[in-house]
């Protein structure tokens, strides 16, 4: 039988068992195509499609238009505001045209990415005004005081200029920013006189590090510095106009409500209690702040989201209780809308008392949002909602899109609708069932809802932490877990009824049960910021892996299909990518007063001008952006580093001699032996050592330098070409700032060949 069956499967000379020649690989070896990639391929299509289905679209607008005004700050100069506003409308008119086609979405991302970078650039061209590019000594300044700080050591308050006289200088600035000594500022409202020294707006102390100018050019503020003098109060030449008014009474009020606590309160209770109630936070001591920022409580001294959603929560649900107990009301009138439609003038009431920062606006706009869909009979929460309010917010004020606030809030914010649209309908869909049930009896539920919260919101910032501030926070879900319900049940209700009280006398006691609340936040934050690993420390890393988390974030709250996951192996991958930054080998800061170099023991040594003049903030800075735990005081920063009165020299990693020199008289010896030479004075032109000088510093801003195999690839804070309303470049650009340093060419010394007399005699 089986013979017969080979002999009739035989067919033109091979087995019939066998597969066609045509589906057979050549030799016979090779395996076949694998059979599971149509049904993959088939799988991914499915996913694509189900995320591309109706609704799907709203979400991703808002992205759209923040990648658009991210192109904007990412731009050398400033775009044609003409040009940019046309493209945009010709593209927005391209989308609706294709609005019955396929190509749809991709023509709104396009439009919206557009509409973004016009939307910033008008924005820049309608607060257009004079930036301070160099130091001014002794300006004579008449004008209004629009807004005062009262601040641990020091009082600053903003003057709106309407004089500005000085003996050297042209330049005219709108605003100002000064300080003065404690309890000296002016009140809002008044017109002054004054002296004053001015200096530019503060830049970047490092490369990569945040633009505080940046701030400063869209609060429409040119110039900073201190009070000369005495402030003399004067008759305004004219009215202030209404919205100095508005000011100052806002100020009087914020004064009122602090004075009112500090009846009962003190030192840092009362420092936090009118934080939390009027967003001036500089007087809490800096032990307290940085053990808040330590244990990820620092969020509580901000005004944001999360205390415009206790305002408007708190009312929200007083005044439904409220009316509820009238049986005529809750049969036949919408009380739920008009408890949101209350919630909703309290947020305002709050965003106006809490001076309206921009971080503040984007939450009440936020807050605005959800309330108003309460009152439109619309789901509150929702990525609709957010997408509305990120669009709102980005509108209004499209420099909030590089502040890392606005980072921080919408990245967790993103995570806790994603946890209440996905997560918990997953995570309680079965509240019948006896495990789950017998849970929620103890109040397993909510527990287990605020630490998925905090820890989501926690994992969700935690790029934008490390980016910004150079540190993360191992137990933050300890922390929130412990203080966020005191604060939302007790810190935050007695202090809203005390505003209401204060006004009738009655607020003593609820600013009293502010404070125990409070005692117990400071408690628990003193705790956790001394637990071992408290503190964890990032070094500094460039904006790819920023880049890079920020998409991964999105992809994991947007997409509903498993295609989300690709966005976890983003955030890994921008993970591996910040830990593989490398830094800096040299840190010259941008008046060249201090010079840090990263010496054998992989730790920065400081050389600077003078003694005892150092530059704490700055310090601060660049130690944080080295994951260095050391202080600016630390004896340890100058060791290893040897003065004297003409200069100061320093070993680097490599073994090469750093010098930084303050007189002429060091140059002989420092361009002999130095690879680099950081001085203010004018080097010699036949030294042979690398130099950095006053007139690249003042061009370029601080300097980063790393050493490669030609000499030192250089990082500036303002690139050659770079040229911002905020950061204006210097006119007279030089060819000499490129970014590879390399040692200079000295030709060789002539000598002199004429013998000596003595030695012609000698040779007769």
């Amino acid at each position: 039988m089986a013979e017969q069956g080979d002999t009739s499967g035989r067919k033109r000379g091979y087995a019939g068992t066998w597969p066609p020649r045509a589906a057979a690989p050549i030799g016979g070896l090779a395996p076949s195509r694998p059979a599971f990639w149509p049904p993959l391929i088939e799988t991914l299509r499915i996913w694509a499609r189900a995320e591309a289905g109706a609704g799907r679209l709203l979400p991703w607008v808002p992205v759209a238009f923040g990648t658009g005004i991210a192109f904007y700050f990412a731009a050398d100069h400033e775009p044609v505001l003409s040009v940019a506003a046309t493209v945009a409308i010709t593209l927005a008119a391209i989308a609706v045209l294709l609005r019955r086609q396929k190509f749809f979405p991709v023509a709104v991302m396009i439009a919206a990415v557009a509409a973004g970078f016009a939307v910033a650039t008008w924005k820049t061209a309608r607060i257009a005004h004079g930036v301070l590019a160099r130091p001014m000594f002794s300006v004579s300044l008449t004008g209004f005081v629009e807004t005062r700080d009262i601040r641990e050591r020091t009082d600053r308050f903003v003057l709106r200029v309407v004089t500005m006289e000085s003996a050297r200088g042209t330049t005219k600035l709108e605003r100002v920013r000064l300080s003065v000594k404690k309890g000296t500022a002016p009140a809002v409202g008044s017109f002054v006189e004054l002296k004053a020294r001015l200096l530019p707006p503060l830049g970047p102390v490092r490369p990569g590090s945040y633009d505080f100018s940046r701030d400063m050019f869209f609060a429409g503020i040119g110039a900073s510095g201190f009070v000369m003098g005495a402030v003399k109060t004067a008759e305004p030449p004219e009215g202030g106009g209404l919205r100095l008014r508005y000011s100052a009474v806002m100020q009087g009020l914020r004064d009122t409500i602090d004075a009112r606590i500090r009846t009962t309160l003190e030192g840092d209770k009362r420092a936090i209690a009118t934080a939390l109630l009027t967003g001036r936070r500089d007087a809490i001591s800096p032990p307290v702040n940085d053990a808040m920022f330590i244990s990820g409580l620092g969020h509580v001294l901000s005004i944001s989201g999360y205390h415009m959603a206790v305002v408007a929560g708190v009312v929200f649900f007083a005044v439904r209780a409220i009316l509820a107990l009238f049986p005529v009301l809750t049969v036949g009138q919408p009380i739920k809308k008009w408890s949101a439609a209350a919630a909703l003038v309290a947020a305002a009431f709050y965003l106006l008392l809490s001076g309206a920062e921009v971080a503040t606006q984007r939450s009440f706009f936020m807050t605005a949002v959800v309330l108003i869909a309460v009152m439109v009979d619309r789901r509150a929460i929702t990525f609709r909602t957010l997408a509305v309010a990120a669009l709102i917010v980005l509108t209004v004020a499209p420099e909030a899109l590089v502040h890392p606030s606005f980072q921080m809030s919408f990245a967790a914010t993103l995570g806790l609708v994603a946890l209440v649209q996905i997560g918990m309908p997953r995570l309680f869909a079965t509240a019948d069932h006896t495990p789950t049930a017998r849970v929620a009896l103890w109040g397993g539920r909510e527990v287990t809802m605020l630490l998925l919260a905090s820890l989501v919101a926690g994992l969700a910032t935690t790029p934008y932490a490390a980016f910004h501030f150079h540190r993360v926070t191992p137990y933050g879900v300890l922390a929130n877990l412990a203080a966020m319900p005191v604060v939302s049940a007790l810190v935050m209700p007695a202090g809203l009824l005390g505003l209401v009280a204060m006004p009738f006398g009655f607020d003593r006691l609820f600013w009293a049960i502010m404070g125990v609340g409070i005692d117990w936040m400071i408690a628990v934050t003193q705790w956790v910021a001394a637990l071992p690993g408290a503190v964890g420390r990032v070094p500094a890393f460039g904006i790819g892996p920023l880049i890079a988390a920020s998409l991964g974030i999105i992809l994991l709250g947007l997409l509903r299909t498993p295609l989300r996951w690709s966005g976890a192996a983003l955030v890994l991958s921008a993970a591996l990518w910040a830990a593989r930054a490398p830094q800096p080998d040299i840190l010259i800061s941008a008046d060249g007063r201090h010079v840090g170099v990263r010496g054998q023991d992989g730790r920065l040594h400081l050389m600077h001008a003078a003694k005892g003049s150092r530059d704490v903030f700055l310090l601060k800075e660049w130690l944080a952006a080295d994951a260095d735990a050391r202080t600016a005081a630390d004896a340890s920063l100058t060791s290893g580093v040897s003065c004297d009165d003409h200069g100061c020299v320093v070993r680097s990693a490599g073994g090469s001699l750093i010098a930084q020199a303050f007189r002429p008289e060091a140059f002989s010896d420092d361009c002999e032996r130095a690879a680099l030479i950081v001085t203010l004075r004018q080097a010699p032109a036949a030294c042979g050592a690398s130099v950095i000088d006053a007139e690249r510093l003042r061009r370029q801003g601080a300097l980063a330098l790393r050493r490669n195999a030609e000499g030192f690839a250089v990082e500036a804070v303002k690139p050659k070409g770079i040229d911002r309303p905020w950061s204006p470049a210097i006119a007279d650009e030089s060819e000499a700032d490129a970014t590879v340093l390399a040692p200079r060419v000295v030709p060789p010394r002539s000598v002199d060949a004429t013998p000596a007399e003595a030695d012609l005699q000698a040779e007769e």
